[in-house]
């Protein structure tokens, strides 16, 4: 097939597509990493210049629906990297890896910004030892949050992570009053529509902006919607001075996202089958989330865990970026406790008197004593019974499963499901109610009863 030649310094043409990585003929050369181009015909279709093959050729990656191109198709450069509008205006609204609304909606803001930043100075990051109280018992009491810093939700499929994440967020938006940044990577078209459903339901969406990249689109969009995101973040944080709550579900849809395009830039994988710069894309992401002395970036992230393996390289390379870890246990989930947290697998840098005070720290210690000890004992049940259990033995595991019941608890997010209202518990009657189960205040209340409650004082009722 024979094409004209394209002269015109600020024109090109494609001459070779591979799903969304093209290559792409400039005569004129002087194409740049990053540089945003448009097809001609259709300004909405939009490339990223990745690299130069050689002078006059360059590869790009194409954001948009690739079956409009062809090759031998006009491509205009604009001489601007990918940047998104910022502003209060799009408070309440979703938008795309464009910052264009989804919503129906009109943007007022002609303010910009770049959504690739490098990361702040380490001198100019801000380490807080305020606790952010999520009013979610067993986030509060064994994997506190420090406002500035990162939690992890970790967990299979089905487990019931998207479910915390959005009560997370209705409840550090609606109780803490401040600004949310969400990111959906990957997700579901459904999802997206019932996340967006509830924050309206709960008036929660005039605090939030919504940024997506689903499942069905392209892995170019997929991997960069988060970067938007995250400038949308930087942008509340380094202007406005406000402290924002930043939730990604799900940033291991970013790396997967990453590494399908790696495969088709033709880069040969690592040793785990993902992408060679696996380590340095997370990095460039989370790297950018921390705080000022102004203000704050706090961000709550949901990480799917293929096949529950926690030993998956892409979960070991975001693993150490968090201080909090929740880990999600199908065990659990089956068990009928919601949230599903595995209390002995999760685990929080946070967990300091000099932060958390000395009653709760203490009462930590003690309840992690006895959850240990519970596990130890109930391998034993399993084979010979409770009632061939020591009296010291009895108590201790009957104590854990009273606090392992008491850890369950109704959200706000899924009350019209389970026609229960939402529960909010304040940091200090969890650690209040944990410890009199632990000092055997309720040795004569039955398990069952600590199921789905808020307060212990509930049991009074």
């Amino acid at each position: 097939m024979e094409f004209k030649k394209v002269n015109h310094h600020n024109k090109g043409r494609i001459i070779s597509i591979q799903r969304e990585v093209v290559q792409i003929e400039f005569l004129s050369g002087g194409l740049f990493p990053g540089e945003i181009l448009e097809l001609d015909e259709n300004p909405d279709i939009k490339f990223e210049v990745y690299s130069a093959v050689d002078e006059k050729t360059f590869t790009a990656i194409c954001f948009g629906n690739i079956d409009s191109l062809y090759r031998g198709a006009i491509v205009v450069r604009t001489k601007k990297v990918l940047n998104v509008p910022v502003g209060e205006d799009l408070l309440g609204k979703v938008i795309n890896v464009f910052g264009e609304p989804l919503d129906g909606s009109v943007l007022k803001t002609k303010e910009r910004w770049l959504t690739q930043h490098p990361p702040l100075d380490y001198q100019d990051v801000s380490f807080r030892k305020e606790i952010v109280e999520t009013g979610i018992k067993v986030i509060d009491f064994f994997t506190p949050l420090r406002r500035g810093e990162e939690l992890g939700i970790f967990g299979g499929a089905g487990v019931g992570k998207t479910i915390l994440l959005t009560e997370l967020m209705h409840n550090t938006v609606f109780f803490q009053k401040s600004i949310s940044v969400f990111a959906g990577i990957g997700e579901r078209l459904r999802e997206g529509q019932e996340l967006y459903e509830i924050l309206k339901n709960n008036n929660v969406l005039p605090s939030s902006v919504l940024v997506f990249g689903q499942m069905n689109e392209s892995a170019s969009v997929r991997f960069k919607v988060g970067m938007t995101a995250v400038a949308v973040a930087e942008y509340f944080r380094d202007v406005k001075k406000k402290d924002v709550f930043f939730f990604v579900d799900n940033i291991y849809r970013f790396l997967q996202a990453g590494s399908e395009l790696s495969a088709l830039l033709s880069m040969v994988p690592s040793e785990g089958g993902y992408q060679p710069t696996l380590v340095s894309e997370i990095g460039k992401l989370e790297e950018r989330l921390v705080s000022t002395n102004d203000s704050t970036i706090t961000s709550i992230q949901a990480i799917y865990v293929p096949a529950d393996d926690m030993s998956d390289p892409a979960v070991q390379a975001v693993i150490p970026y968090f201080d909090s870890l929740v880990v999600l246990s199908r065990d659990v989930y089956q068990e009928g406790r919601r949230p599903a947290v595995d209390i002995l697998s999760s685990s929080s840098s946070v967990v300091d008197p000099d932060i958390l005070g000395n009653e709760h720290y203490e009462t930590y210690l003690r309840a992690k004593e006895v959850l240990e000890r519970y596990e130890e004992i109930k391998k034993i049940v399993s084979i010979v019974g409770e009632a061939e259990l020591s009296i010291e033995n009895r108590i201790i595991y009957k104590r854990a499963r009273k606090l392992l019941n008491f850890m369950s608890q109704d959200f706000f997010v899924v009350s019209d499901q389970t026609g229960r209202k939402g529960q909010y518990v304040k940091r200090e009657k969890t650690v209040e109610g944990v410890r009199k189960i632990l000092e055997g205040e309720f040795d004569n209340v039955p398990e069952e009863y600590f199921l789905n409650i808020g307060d212990v004082n509930e049991l009074k009722k």
